[in-house]
Order: structure tokens, then C-alpha cells, then sequence
């Protein structure tokens, strides 16, 4: 057995527990998707991601994502925490401050601002696209995904952005944070639209954050994400197409995760082209190696 070098990470966390737990191999060379998918059920963490070197001279490496069940073409905290641990692993150098992923969704730049725990890594995010706007065919699995809640300004959205999420605001976010949502509701939306599930989201006032967010996975499995950035960076393109941004600012804080018992905070970046970038600090908890 080849040992391999392993970490734990805690991604869009200022302290360990308080964000979304991923797992990386940094010597991905060898391993068969067959293998790596075996490896990603027993870490039995949100993703596992798996390091290689990148074959193109534009990008810093190549990275494959696995959830416990399946290969995953993108998601923004396993490509944050890759990051963060191929920089500690000295596998990579950021060229004026900018790294490059290279992966299923295509060569990916992360801008890495600072050094250590208090480091920062934002992810710019495939391009989103508006795929409905609260159709009134979807009317009654949205009413049932969103019972018993008060709606916002905007109305749902099923928005893709490598990953389809319906969006949703809520009237404040006390109501969010209280909601209890109706799994079988979620369940049914997601496999109906091909989505991950509803992506609720309330404006704070007199907070450290804007928004407060919840992200309700309906499909393949139910369970609310702890911290999303590719929810989150789907959420801000459909807020800036709305001219919705909080407090009309380009850049914002995200919470999200304290109704399953952790405190991510997650900072959102649209820029002068309308890219979305999706970021935070990492935590290393874990370090070591892997025999599999």
C-alpha cells in the first residue's frame, strides 16, 4: 500500500469546527475512479477531493471532487480547501496572488490573499444562467417545499451555476433560522427540476453578515449543507441579475450552518465583469497520510 499525504480541512471557518469539513489526497497519481470513489464513502465527509498535477501550463494542478456517492464536476468548498492545503503542501505557488484549478468544469483561478489560518481563498465560479423564474407549473411543489414560510422581495428561482439550486428569499431572518423544512417537499422539487433542493436565503440587519443562508439538499440524499460556495455564488449572480446585491455592494458576508450546529461565514466578491467569487479562510485539523 502507497501512503499518501492526507488532510482534514475546515473550510469557510475562522476556527475548526465551525465550517464545512472536506478531506484531501495530495498524491492522487495512481488512483482509478473506482478507487477514489471508495475512499470518498469512507471519509464519509460533504466532498473529498484528490490532487494531480495539472496538464496544462496555464494551471497550478488538477484536482478530481467526490461526494460519498459520486464523481462531482464542481463545487466551491472543496476548490477553496484544495487550495488551502496544496499551498500548505507546497505543491503550488500563486502567480501575483492567483492560483488555477484545473478540473471537469475547466481551468478555475483562486485568488489567495495572506498566509497560515488567517488566509483567505475565493474561487471564481462557473458562470450561472437563470433557468426559470418561479413557473407557475412548479407552483405547488414550491408551496410544498416552502410551507408555512413567508416570502421576500424576490421570487424563487431555479438558477444553475454548475450546480441547480432553487433560490428563495424569506421575509427576515428569524423565519429562516426557525424554519423546519418539509423533507419529502424538497426531496420531490429537486428530483422534478433536476436540482440539488432549495437554497433559502434572509436579509440580517445589525449583523457582522448580510444575508443568512440555508441550503437544503433534497437530492441525492436529504440534508442540510453546512456551507455551500457554489449555492452561495449561484445566489449572488441571481441577486446581481436582480439588481438585489445587499446594500448594493459588490462584496458580502454570507452565514450560514448554525442550524446544524456550525458558524461558516463565507465572503461573496461580483466583479466589474459580473464573475462571482466565492470565499473564506481555511482550518487545518487533520494532517497525515493515507494507506488504501
Amino acid at each position: 500500500m502507497t501512503a499518501r499525504r492526507f488532510v482534514q480541512l475546515d473550510v469557510f471557518a475562522d476556527r475548526p469546527g465551525a465550517g464545512n469539513p472536506l478531506a484531501v489526497v495530495l498524491d492522487g497519481g495512481g488512483l482509478d475512479d473506482a478507487t477514489m470513489q471508495a475512499i470518498a464513502r469512507w471519509t464519509r465527509l460533504p466532498e473529498t477531493t484528490f490532487v494531480f498535477p495539472a496538464t496544462t501550463a496555464e494551471a497550478s494542478y488538477a484536482i478530481r471532487m467526490f461526494s460519498p456517492r459520486r464523481e462531482v464536476p464542481f463545487a466551491g468548498h472543496p476548490s477553496v480547501g484544495t487550495a488551502h492545503a496544496v499551498l500548505d503542501a507546497g505543491l503550488a505557488i500563486p502567480r501575483d496572488g492567483v492560483l488555477v484549478q484545473e478540473g471537469i468544469a475547466g481551468l478555475l483561478p483562486l485568488q489567495v490573499e495572506g498566509e497560515g489560518s488567517t488566509r483567505t481563498i475565493a474561487v471564481r465560479t462557473p458562470r450561472a444562467k437563470v433557468v426559470e423564474i418561479g413557473a407557475p407549473d412548479r407552483n405547488e411543489l414550491l408551496r410544498g417545499a416552502l410551507q408555512g414560510l413567508i416570502a421576500g422581495a424576490l421570487r424563487p428561482a431555479l438558477v444553475d451555476g454548475g450546480r441547480r439550486w432553487w433560490l428563495a428569499e424569506l421575509q427576515d431572518e428569524a423565519s429562516l433560522r426557525a424554519a423546519s423544512p418539509d423533507w419529502t417537499a424538497i426531496a420531490a422539487l429537486a428530483r422534478a427540476t433536476d436540482s440539488m433542493g432549495v437554497c433559502a436565503y434572509a436579509r440580517a440587519s445589525g449583523q457582522p453578515y448580510d444575508l443568512a443562508v440555508r441550503a437544503f439538499v433534497g437530492a441525492p440524499a436529504a440534508f442540510e449543507d453546512a456551507a455551500s460556495g457554489a449555492a452561495n455564488a449561484t445566489l449572488a449572480a441571481w441577486l446581481k441579475s436582480q439588481n438585489a446585491l445587499p446594500g448594493g455592494r459588490d462584496r458580502y458576508v454570507v452565514s450560514q450552518g448554525r442550524e446544524v450546529g456550525h458558524d461558516a461565514l463565507l465572503q461573496l466578491h461580483v466583479d466589474a465583469k459580473g464573475e462571482v467569487w466565492s470565499g473564506g479562510q481555511v482550518q487545518t485539523v487533520v494532517s497525515g497520510h493515507i494507506r488504501w
